[in-house]
């Protein structure tokens, strides 16, 4: 128990804190900076393309897209409400990357077709037709929505409907199995005009509860108001058509509601309908809201009720809703139901024999679901196979970090064969993921011969990664290595290319070569390129980049990568950024694994702490921040943890003679902000700090933080000791705070950065605070990012190179 003297001091302390936060803040607005010509250059260079490969992994199309939008496209008005953004003008979910044109390349011949669209930053990105001879996309106006087909051997383009479309809830269209009809969200006729806000309020807004226990996470964009009730309903209400692609033909299916979800079977004989209704929460977003699941027939008339399911607000804390969940339809069978059901009431801590069971239901549906497998542990998801009926299975296991994958088959209820059994952070002994492919009706199976998948992985290991493609053996386990990148650079698999297992589709760079396409022959060898992507920024391309190892004070062993200046000269003494997040880890062995490559080719995009390099200073960036110890109360010892690897880094370079210890930054984003406060509250080891988008304080995220599984009632004194806006009187180091006005990440609220300034400024430090307007978690406008970056090096230009 404190003392009375210390209670005494906390009482102050408390006190003093909310009578600075009290004062109002004298916040100015000024124009949008911009950082040095050569970082704008760079961002202003064209990006490289997307690539997506047709169902038959014959033709590549290769998707442009905008650098970054500008923040008029990033202020067009929104409605914050049931954890949506939603843009009116267009009825569609905010959307902040657009595509501006499209290439379609035959792989074997290199021809290319220029889709025949203006080039304009309007596009959604396409997606195949199952049979691979269209595309559909979306495009976005001032006043609607439209969808467009792409006929993939010719490059023609041409609209289908609109400016009706409905991307709120869904995106808008799915394609059916016959490829030649899609099933597509529209605005009901005649839904009036957008409701208005009320001039006069009708009333206070009121919220009760009663011995009920919502024990939720910080969401943001929630329903307030009833208000907010209507503009919900009234965007998310559609009405589901079928669009026939040649005749134009559109026919209603159903009545208007608020469809989350609609999907056909793979026969195309039944639709799959999730339906959101009344009433909804003020304290969870949409996905958690009352739903209902239904069977269609394909001229929308209903076959059955699926579940009826409440809103989940009373969801445990890592657990899941009680009910059917992960409703979908198995691939390969023309007509079955999978879902999976919790066995512990959703709740981690009970004590119980099988966690989940697996149900099935076949068409025509008028039979009782039939049970097929029990899992111990808690469900994460199928991978179905090449083969009818069967799939592979994982469970995971949330106290020790576990994932287990059964083998297992429909026709054979209560059999499962274990195939895989190890720690999730275990990355050097990952064996990769099923490479998968398509169905004629357009869904994804693993890639299957007989007994044999084939599994691609990154091939991490204490050298950095190194990627493969592996042929496993189902029944007894062996692995035949088929192709792995070579030492020195970094290549990765993408595909098969058609239905051949002896050429493949890569994706290879190396520090000094961006990433370009190649189609490999495995047993010739022979190489030949696809494309042929340019450098974007090659003064920057000479930046040394190596794999620094070092170890902590108790052993546990560390990594970053370290990136020196191009016209660095040996024997300099350099101004050191360290850039990191910190991560969790049950034992030191998984926490110590090198994750990342040396020899990947280095973007400089958006705000990235890499342009520290144009300015003359060395980068450790994904400096490794483990934290280490059981999930349950690993926390505790956070602070120490954390000043323990900064420690370890430090020391490293310097005795290494790179770096002067004396102009070190730290920075960090979310999570790593949170890390960045907490170091140069609870250490000497920085000249100063850029936190950006963080949480300062956790009792305003009461029911848990990143992994933390205790609530602030259960671990008061953890949410103290973590949250350096307790500690602000020790911050006596240069703080740079960066938020976006409009931040959607679940605890990362605005007010965190202001009241953290606040304190700092209460209080006599050195602080700025720098507020983007309408920037959300991450920033995305061209004037947002490139302020960013002209705040981040005037900070530690005026803090740390001239100290």
């Amino acid at each position: 128990m404190p003392t009375s003297s210390a209670r005494k001091n906390l009482s102050t302390l408390i006190c003093f804190l909310f009578l600075i936060l009290s004062v109002n803040l004298l916040i100015a607005q000024e124009p949008y900076r911009l950082p040095p010509k050569e970082i704008v250059d760079i961002l202003d260079a064209p990006p490289l393309p997307m690539i997506s490969l047709d169902p038959q992994n014959k033709i590549m199309l290769l998707s442009y897209y905008q650098s970054m939008p500008s923040i008029a496209q990033v202020s067009q008005p929104f409605h914050r409400v049931a954890g949506l953004r939603i843009t009116p003008h267009n009825n569609s979910r905010q959307v902040l990357r657009f595509f501006t044109k499209f290439v379609l390349k035959d792989i074997k011949t290199g021809q290319e077709i220029s889709v025949d669209l203006p080039e304009e930053a309007v596009y959604s990105l396409p997606d195949w037709s199952p049979d691979g001879r269209y595309l559909a996309l979306k495009k976005y106006l001032d006043n609607g929505l439209e969808l467009w087909l792409i006929e993939s051997s010719t490059g023609r383009a041409r609209k289908l409907f609109g400016p009706s479309l409905n991307a709120v809830l869904t995106d808008g269209y799915v394609w059916w199995p016959d490829s030649r009809s899609l099933l597509i969200t529209i605005n009901p006729a005649n839904r009036g005009p957008e409701p208005q806000p009320p001039r006069v309020p009708v009333g206070p807004n009121i919220q009760e509860t009663a011995g009920k226990k919502v024990a939720v996470a910080t969401y943001q964009d929630l329903l307030r108001t009833p208000f907010d009730e209507q503009i919900f309903e009234y965007f998310s209400t559609v009405q589901l058509a079928r669009l026939d692609i040649r005749s134009g033909e559109l026919t209603n299916l159903g009545q208007p509601g608020m469809y989350e979800g609609a999907s056909p079977s793979p026969s195309g004989e039944f639709i799959l309908i999730d339906k959101i209704k009344r009433p909804f929460s003020y304290s969870v977003p949409f996905r958690l809201f009352g739903h209902t699941v239904e069977v269609w027939d394909s001229q929308g008339n209903l076959i059955k009720v699926i579940a009826d399911l409440p809103v989940a607000e009373e969801v445990p804390r890592n657990g899941v809703p009680v009910g059917p969940r992960a409703i979908s339809w198995q691939p390969l069978k023309p007509a079955t139901l999978i879902w999976v059901e919790a066995l512990d009431d959703g709740d981690p801590e009970k004590s119980v024999p099988a966690r989940e069971k697996l149900m099935l239901l076949e068409a025509p549906f008028s039979q009782e679901a039939a049970e097929i497998l029990r899992l111990p542990e808690r469900y994460q998801g199928i991978v179905w196979l090449g083969k009818p009926g069967q799939g592979l299975v994982s469970q995971y296991e949330w106290k020790k970090r576990w994932r287990t994958t059964y083998l297992f088959s429909t026709d054979q209820p209560g059999a499962l064969q274990k195939i895989f059994d190890l720690s999730t952070q275990d990355q050097y002994n990952d064996p990769g993921r099923p490479v998968m492919t398509s169905t004629p009706s357009g869904d994804r199976v693993a890639v299957q011969d007989g007994d044999y998948i084939y599994l691609r992985g990154e091939g991490s290991s204490p050298e950095g990664d190194r990627p493969f493609i592996d042929r496993f053996n189902l029944k007894n386990g062996r692995v035949q290595r088929l192709f792995q990148c070579e030492r020195g650079v970094y290549e990765t698999f993408i595909s098969f290319y058609d239905r051949s297992k002896t050429e493949i589709i890569t994706s290879f760079e190396s520090p000094t070569t961006p990433p370009n396409y190649y189609l490999v022959n495995l047993k010739t060898k022979k190489r030949t390129a696809l494309t042929s992507f340019p450098d974007p920024a090659p003064r920057l391309t000479a930046a040394k980049r190596q794999l620094i190892k070092y170890k902590r004070n108790d052993g546990v062993e560390l990594s970053g990568f370290l990136y020196l200046p191009p016209d660095y000269k040996e024997g300099q003494k350099l101004p050191l950024v360290v850039w990191a997040y910190p991560m969790e880890y049950n034992d030191p062995a998984t926490a110590g694994q090198v994750r990342g490559s040396p020899y990947r080719f280095t973007f400089y995009r958006g705000a990235s702490q890499l342009f520290y390099l144009t300015q003359g200073y060395a980068v450790l960036d994904n400096a490794q921040m483990p934290v280490v110890g059981d999930p349950k109360t690993m926390n505790d010892t956070f602070i120490p943890q954390i000043v323990a690897n900064a420690q370890a880094a430090i020391d490293t370079l310097d005795q290494m003679g790179l770096i002067d210890r004396k102009r070190v930054g730290v920075g960090g984003h979310s999570y790593g902000a949170f890390m960045t406060a907490n170091l140069l509250a609870h250490s000497d080891l920085f000249a100063a700090g850029v936190a950006r988008s963080g949480a300062y304080n956790r009792t305003l995220t009461p029911f848990g933080f990143q992994n933390e599984r205790r609530t602030l009632w259960e671990a008061p004194e953890l949410y103290w000791k973590v949250s350096p806006f307790m500690y602000a009187h020790k911050i006596n180091e240069p703080l740079l705070l960066i938020h976006g006005e409009a931040d959607n990440n679940s605890g990362t609220f605005p007010i965190q950065s202001e009241r953290m300034f606040a304190a700092i400024k209460g209080l006599g430090g050195t602080a700025r605070l720098v507020m983007l307007p309408n920037e959300s978690h991450g920033y995305s406008a061209r004037e947002s990012v490139l302020h960013v970056l002209a705040e981040m090096i005037d900070w530690f230009d005026r803090y740390v190179k001239k100290r």
